[in-house]
């Protein structure tokens, strides 16, 4: 599949905004953190993505009701749906110039029905690699890669499952506005954008 960016300027894909806000404290820190322990920006890239898989559980699968959206307060309360892991990673991203898009797959819901899921899209020698941050478990085992795909789950047309190939600067409205909309996880299971 060929990913399209959205916005034809690639700056557009380091910017800070009010939800990739990689100029907050807690992300610098972080970002910080982890540069330190690194040689160059590939090993940044892949430390930062296995910071953020492994260390702050996908409330989905830990059962906390806590939404998060944006990426500081993914990093400070440790927790978030595949979107605000996703908007965390970026942010971390960016923080080292990293160009870093967000992007999209629409999947079968555990619940039924369609979700679309969030993941990001890293900018590596002239070419972009999507990336699934979500956080492993059975039957997931997704890894950082620029020599193929090692995603969560792969679509199957035939269920209606679909990669979208837009590489968006900023979330999608449809998904920060259920973010933003849903006091708890429950009722954002609820408002899920089905399609985009």
């Amino acid at each position: 599949m060929q990913l399209i960016q959205e916005n034809p300027d690639l700056s557009a894909y380091l910017a800070a905004d009010e939800v990739i806000d990689h100029d907050h404290p807690q992300v610098r820190r972080t970002a910080a953190r982890l540069a330190g322990e690194v040689a160059d920006s590939y090993a940044y890239a892949q430390a930062a993505y296995e910071f953020v898989r492994d260390t702050i559980p996908n409330s989905a699968d830990s059962g906390d009701p806590r939404v998060t959206w944006r990426a500081s307060d993914v990093l400070e309360r440790r927790t978030g749906i595949c979107y605000a892991k996703a908007h965390a990673l970026a942010a971390l991203l960016r923080a080292e110039d990293i160009p870093t898009a967000l992007c999209y797959q629409r999947l079968v819901s555990e619940g039924g029905g369609h979700a679309v899921h969030g993941l990001v899209a890293v900018r590596f020698h002239g070419a972009w690699h999507r990336q699934d941050p979500r956080g492993n478990k059975p039957g997931v085992d997704a890894r950082f890669s620029l020599d193929g795909e090692r995603l969560a789950w792969v679509p199957d047309p035939s269920a209606g499952e679909e990669d979208h190939p837009l590489l968006y600067a900023a979330p999608h409205p449809a998904v920060l506005a259920a973010l933003r909309g849903a006091p708890d996880r429950a009722r954002l299971w609820r408002s899920l954008p089905d399609a985009l």
